[in-house]
Order: C-alpha cells, then sequence, then structure tokens
C-alpha cells in the first residue's frame, strides 16, 4: 500500500500529491537542514575531542557524509510520516504535505543519499565509523518513525538517541572506536533531548493529539510532563558538567556549564511552576528556546577550550 492509500485510508481524505514540481528549496528542506546543522556542529566536535589526527581532507569527507546521512534521516521520516504531517500546523507547510514532492519521490531520494553517505564514509575513513552512520539512519526510521514515534510516550526518550549518536561518529571517525569520553557526549544530547521536546510538546499539544502521536503531554498530562521535564533537567545538569569532573575539560568549562545548566534547571521548574494560561505557555517557551542555546553553548565551551589548549 502507498504512502497516499494509506493516508486515506486512516483519515478517509483524498490523499493526491502532483509532484515533479519540487524545486532545489524543497529538497533541502527535506533533509531538515536545522537539525542537520546540529548534527554536523556536535560531529566535529566529537572530531576535535578525540585523540589522535584525521587529515583535514578526510574529515571534511566525514563530515560532509555525516550531514547527508542526517538529511537522508530527515527525508525518510517525511516520507513515511506525510499523513500526520499534513495534520500538524507546525509541519503540513514541508514538501510532501504541500504537494511539492511525492512520496516516492522522497523515499527514493532519501535512500540514495542514506546509501551513499554510508558508503563514501566507510570507504574514504572506515568502516567502523560508516557502520555507525547505517546504525543511527536506521535507528532514527525504523525504530524511532516507523515504531516508536507512534506507539509509546516514551517515543522522544528512546528514540531521542539518534540525535545523540553525531559526536560519537565524529569520536570514532579519528580514533575508530568509541570511549569513555564520547559516550558522555552521547549522554548530554541523550538527556537534553526529552525536557527539549517535550517544552515544545506542551505548546503544541493540541498538534500531537490531532495527528494521534502519543506525546507525554498528550498521554500522561501535562502535569506529569512537568515534573519529568524538571526531573531529566536535574539528572542533566551533571552529566553537563562531567567532562570536567572527568578530566576531559578545563575548568572554564566546568564553571561556565554549571551556570548555563542553573538557568536550565531554573527555566525548567519555572515550567514545572506555572501550570496555567500565558504563563505556562510561555514558561515552556522560554524554556523550549533557551535549549537549542544551552546545547550549542555546552558544545561550543567544549570546542573553544579544546582549540585554545591546542594552541598555548
Amino acid at each position: 500500500m502507498s504512502l497516499a492509500e494509506r493516508h486515506e485510508m486512516m483519515t478517509g481524505q483524498d490523499a493526491t500529491w502532483e509532484g515533479g514540481m519540487g524545486s532545489v528549496g524543497d529538497y533541502i528542506a527535506l533533509l531538515k537542514p536545522r537539525v542537520m546543522s546540529l548534527v554536523i556542529f556536535t560531529a566535529f566536535v566529537g572530531m576535535m575531542l578525540a585523540p589522535g589526527q584525521l587529515h583535514p581532507v578526510l574529515a571534511g569527507v566525514g563530515l560532509l557524509c555525516i550531514a547527508i546521512g542526517a538529511g537522508a534521516s530527515g527525508a525518510l521520516n517525511m516520507w513515511y510520516d506525510a499523513d500526520i504531517d499534513r495534520i500538524m500546523s507546525r509541519t503540513k507547510k514541508r514538501p510532501i504535505p504541500a504537494g511539492k514532492i511525492t512520496p516516492d519521490e522522497a523515499l527514493v531520494f532519501g535512500l540514495t543519499l542514506s546509501l551513499g553517505s554510508v558508503l563514501t564514509l566507510g570507504l574514504v575513513v572506515n568502516w567502523f565509523t560508516g557502520a555507525f552512520l547505517a546504525f543511527t539512519i536506521l535507528f532514527y526510521v525504523v525504530i524511532y518513525t516507523m515504531w516508536l514515534k507512534r506507539s509509546t510516550p516514551q517515543n522522544i526518550v528512546i528514540g531521542g538517541a539518534a540525535g545523540a549518536f553525531p559526536p560519537i561518529i565524529g569520536w570514532a571517525a579519528v580514533t575508530g572506536n568509541v570511549s569513555l569520553e564520547s559516550l558522555i557526549l552521547f549522554l548530554i544530547i541523550f538527556m537534553w533531548t526529552p525536557p527539549h521536546f517535550w517544552a515544545l510538546a506542551l505548546f503544541k499539544s493540541g498538534d500531537y493529539r490531532a495527528a494521534g502521536i502519543p506525546m507525554m503531554p498528550v498521554v500522561a498530562g501535562e502535569s506529569s510532563t512537568r515534573t519529568q521535564i524538571l526531573a531529566y533537567a536535574v539528572i542533566l545538569a551533571p552529566i553537563v558538567v562531567s567532562p570536567y569532573l572527568l578530566g576531559f575539560a578545563g575548568p572554564v568549562y566546568g564553571g561556565v556549564s554549571s551556570a548555563l545548566s542553573a538557568v536550565f534547571v531554573a527555566l525548567a521548574f519555572n515550567v514545572w511552576r506555572k501550570r496555567e494560561g500565558d504563563a505556562a505557555r510561555k514558561a515552556a517557551i522560554r524554556l523550549f528556546s533557551y535549549s537549542i542555546l544551552y546545547l550549542f553553548l555546552i558544545f561550543a565551551l567544549l570546542l573553544g577550550e579544546n582549540l585554545l589548549t591546542r594552541m598555548v
């Protein structure tokens, strides 16, 4: 059964796509460029923090393959989720529900990029890294998109691993293996993901409810979600500081990351405290917006301190 037929069966609506009208910009949109930029950055930090060296050309090719692999995952995610993307206000203008690209075109595009990025990364860098990228794409598309997203409120908790793998892939590109340090980088993103997405889900819960997606606020209620956001924020704080505690980041990182984490916990507490009306919505939006800056600054600190250490 095609995706269009599946959508028609689920919603009783005519699900047709014009196809063949997609511009370069539409295909770029399929790659989820904002997500891709975060993947590139965290993978680059993983490369830079890893012991050893990788030729700049190989590092560039490796980052490009990781970026393309992430984009391929986004395209395949949009291919599978086109039926619910048409329902949700924040996604209904994506290329497939907007009728600019057909599901089949997106599928071929995503599969081609997946295969090309994995094979190139394996041939040019090393096969362990290529296999890890393949596993990441598979995890995001099959485990998260096709299974967890529509079946459990823990979708973001487990599925968030896919977004946390890039620094490990970057590390493995240099070393050919995984270490404690790279796992800490993974844990930072992994534990950051639930409060980040649940903050979004709090003020977009109507979208998820309409699309039948069992996000935490829809299934467990907003009160439980707010409590879990705060709990994850409290657990995340020492994990973020742990690179300093474990000795692979310096005192500047230790101090600044502690301050940034304190702000994150305070905003999460504000979400937990303000439960009604416009104040509750603003608190969730504030946490969601800060969470993006927070993760970027944490990895920028790790990168900047590492570069300064090398220069000295």
